[in-house]
Protein backbone atom coordinates (compact mmCIF):
# COMPACT_ATOMS: atom_id res chain seq x y z
CA UNK A 1 0.00 0.00 0.00
CA UNK A 2 1.19 3.36 -0.82
CA UNK A 3 2.09 6.09 1.95
CA UNK A 4 -0.90 8.52 2.81
CA UNK A 5 -1.18 10.90 0.76
CA UNK A 6 0.75 9.30 -1.55
CA UNK A 7 0.90 11.18 -5.31
CA UNK A 8 3.57 10.35 -8.13
CA UNK A 9 5.43 7.07 -6.51
CA UNK A 10 5.50 3.44 -7.62
CA UNK A 11 6.46 0.14 -6.04
CA UNK A 12 9.69 -1.68 -6.27
CA UNK A 13 7.37 -4.58 -7.18
CA UNK A 14 9.98 -6.36 -5.71
CA UNK A 15 7.64 -7.30 -2.48
CA UNK A 16 9.53 -5.62 -0.17
CA UNK A 17 7.58 -2.56 0.68
CA UNK A 18 9.46 0.08 -0.65
CA UNK A 19 8.38 2.77 -2.48
CA UNK A 20 10.44 5.09 -5.15
CA UNK A 21 10.41 8.35 -5.96
CA UNK A 22 8.79 8.80 -9.57
CA UNK A 23 9.44 11.90 -11.38
CA UNK A 24 7.94 12.09 -15.23
CA UNK A 25 8.27 8.40 -15.24
CA UNK A 26 12.11 8.25 -13.99
CA UNK A 27 13.47 6.89 -11.08
CA UNK A 28 14.53 10.02 -9.00
CA UNK A 29 16.59 7.81 -6.25
CA UNK A 30 16.47 4.54 -4.93
CA UNK A 31 19.97 2.91 -5.96
CA UNK A 32 21.05 4.51 -9.17
CA UNK A 33 18.71 6.70 -11.39
CA UNK A 34 18.46 5.46 -14.90
CA UNK A 35 19.97 8.60 -16.46
CA UNK A 36 18.83 7.51 -20.27
CA UNK A 37 15.35 7.87 -19.32
CA UNK A 38 15.03 10.71 -17.42
CA UNK A 39 13.91 13.94 -18.91
CA UNK A 40 15.45 17.33 -18.31
CA UNK A 41 13.42 18.24 -15.60
CA UNK A 42 14.04 15.07 -13.82
CA UNK A 43 17.71 15.64 -14.35
CA UNK A 44 17.35 18.79 -12.94
CA UNK A 45 15.09 17.33 -10.15
CA UNK A 46 17.93 15.03 -9.48
CA UNK A 47 20.39 17.60 -8.96
CA UNK A 48 18.24 18.89 -6.40
CA UNK A 49 17.89 15.73 -4.63
CA UNK A 50 21.61 15.14 -4.48
CA UNK A 51 22.72 18.38 -3.61
CA UNK A 52 19.84 18.47 -0.72
CA UNK A 53 20.84 14.93 0.38
CA UNK A 54 24.69 15.95 0.44
CA UNK A 55 24.11 18.86 2.47
CA UNK A 56 21.24 16.75 5.12
CA UNK A 57 24.22 14.41 6.22
CA UNK A 58 26.12 17.47 7.62
CA UNK A 59 22.75 19.12 9.79
CA UNK A 60 23.17 19.92 13.49
CA UNK A 61 20.69 18.62 15.28
CA UNK A 62 21.93 17.57 18.51
CA UNK A 63 18.11 17.96 20.17
CA UNK A 64 15.75 16.94 18.15
CA UNK A 65 18.09 14.18 15.89
CA UNK A 66 15.85 15.76 12.66
CA UNK A 67 18.11 16.02 9.57
CA UNK A 68 16.80 18.01 7.02
CA UNK A 69 18.79 18.92 3.36
CA UNK A 70 17.22 22.00 0.95
CA UNK A 71 18.21 22.93 -2.99
CA UNK A 72 17.38 25.48 -4.55
CA UNK A 73 17.36 26.13 -8.35
CA UNK A 74 17.20 29.91 -9.70
CA UNK A 75 15.48 30.70 -12.96
CA UNK A 76 19.44 31.14 -14.16
CA UNK A 77 19.80 27.37 -13.15
CA UNK A 78 21.96 28.01 -9.84
CA UNK A 79 21.56 25.21 -6.95
CA UNK A 80 22.23 27.07 -3.60
CA UNK A 81 21.66 23.74 -0.72
CA UNK A 82 21.99 24.09 2.98
CA UNK A 83 21.02 22.05 6.33
CA UNK A 84 18.97 22.77 9.52
CA UNK A 85 21.22 24.00 12.40
CA UNK A 86 19.38 23.48 15.61
CA UNK A 87 20.50 26.15 18.44
CA UNK A 88 20.66 25.13 22.71
CA UNK A 89 18.06 28.46 22.18
CA UNK A 90 15.39 27.13 20.15
CA UNK A 91 13.85 29.82 17.86
CA UNK A 92 17.52 30.63 17.15
CA UNK A 93 17.70 27.99 14.73
CA UNK A 94 18.24 28.60 11.38
CA UNK A 95 15.39 26.23 8.66
CA UNK A 96 17.68 24.05 5.98
CA UNK A 97 15.42 26.26 3.59
CA UNK A 98 16.30 29.33 5.02
CA UNK A 99 19.85 28.98 4.93
CA UNK A 100 19.60 27.66 1.13
CA UNK A 101 17.69 31.25 0.96
CA UNK A 102 20.37 32.89 2.36
CA UNK A 103 23.25 31.67 -0.13
CA UNK A 104 21.08 32.61 -2.79
CA UNK A 105 20.53 36.21 -1.46
CA UNK A 106 24.15 36.36 -0.89
CA UNK A 107 25.18 35.25 -4.37
CA UNK A 108 22.83 37.96 -5.79
CA UNK A 109 19.79 35.42 -6.99
CA UNK A 110 16.68 36.86 -6.25
CA UNK A 111 14.18 34.28 -8.19
CA UNK A 112 13.48 30.62 -7.55
CA UNK A 113 12.67 27.76 -10.22
CA UNK A 114 12.26 25.22 -7.95
CA UNK A 115 12.79 23.87 -3.96
CA UNK A 116 13.47 20.25 -2.97
CA UNK A 117 13.55 19.77 0.63
CA UNK A 118 14.53 16.08 1.74
CA UNK A 119 13.77 14.84 5.69
CA UNK A 120 14.98 11.97 7.46
CA UNK A 121 11.81 9.39 7.63
CA UNK A 122 8.99 8.42 6.35
CA UNK A 123 6.77 11.27 7.45
CA UNK A 124 6.34 14.15 4.56
CA UNK A 125 8.78 16.84 5.27
CA UNK A 126 7.49 20.39 3.59
CA UNK A 127 8.97 23.71 4.11
CA UNK A 128 7.39 25.18 8.41
CA UNK A 129 5.17 28.24 7.51
CA UNK A 130 7.92 30.85 7.96
CA UNK A 131 10.23 29.04 5.19
CA UNK A 132 6.82 28.44 2.80
CA UNK A 133 6.67 32.62 3.44
CA UNK A 134 10.25 33.25 2.99
CA UNK A 135 10.21 31.11 -0.39
CA UNK A 136 6.75 33.39 -1.77
CA UNK A 137 9.06 36.28 -1.56
CA UNK A 138 10.83 34.79 -4.16
CA UNK A 139 9.02 32.38 -6.28
CA UNK A 140 5.98 32.24 -8.14
CA UNK A 141 2.75 30.63 -6.64
CA UNK A 142 3.71 27.50 -9.55
CA UNK A 143 6.77 27.09 -8.15
CA UNK A 144 7.44 23.21 -7.57
CA UNK A 145 8.31 22.13 -4.09
CA UNK A 146 9.52 18.96 -4.29
CA UNK A 147 9.37 17.04 -1.34
CA UNK A 148 11.64 13.57 -0.56
CA UNK A 149 13.17 10.81 1.53
CA UNK A 150 16.04 9.49 1.34
CA UNK A 151 14.62 7.07 -1.05
CA UNK A 152 13.48 9.98 -3.25
CA UNK A 153 11.01 12.46 -4.60
CA UNK A 154 7.85 11.20 -2.62
CA UNK A 155 5.92 14.53 -4.06
CA UNK A 156 5.76 17.52 -6.00
CA UNK A 157 3.36 20.47 -4.50
CA UNK A 158 2.90 24.38 -6.20
CA UNK A 159 4.08 27.26 -3.37
CA UNK A 160 0.37 28.15 -4.05
CA UNK A 161 -0.72 24.49 -2.68
CA UNK A 162 1.48 25.13 0.56
CA UNK A 163 0.77 28.60 0.65
CA UNK A 164 -2.87 29.54 -0.76
CA UNK A 165 -3.92 32.94 -1.22
CA UNK A 166 -0.62 34.25 -0.28
CA UNK A 167 0.31 37.67 0.88
CA UNK A 168 3.76 39.41 -1.41
CA UNK A 169 5.80 41.69 -2.84
CA UNK A 170 2.96 42.77 -5.15
CA UNK A 171 0.76 43.74 -2.34
CA UNK A 172 3.03 46.33 -1.03
CA UNK A 173 2.30 48.90 -3.96
CA UNK A 174 6.18 49.52 -4.08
Amino acid sequence: MAPSGARGLASDGDGSGRWVGVCHGAIVADGSPNLALMTPVDLQVQELFDAAKTVQANAYAPYSHFHVGAAIRTTSGTVFSSANMENAAYPEGICAEGGALSAMISAGEREIAAVLVIGPDDRLTTPCGGCRQKIREFAQPDTPIHVAGPEGVRRTFTLDELLPVSFGPEHLDL
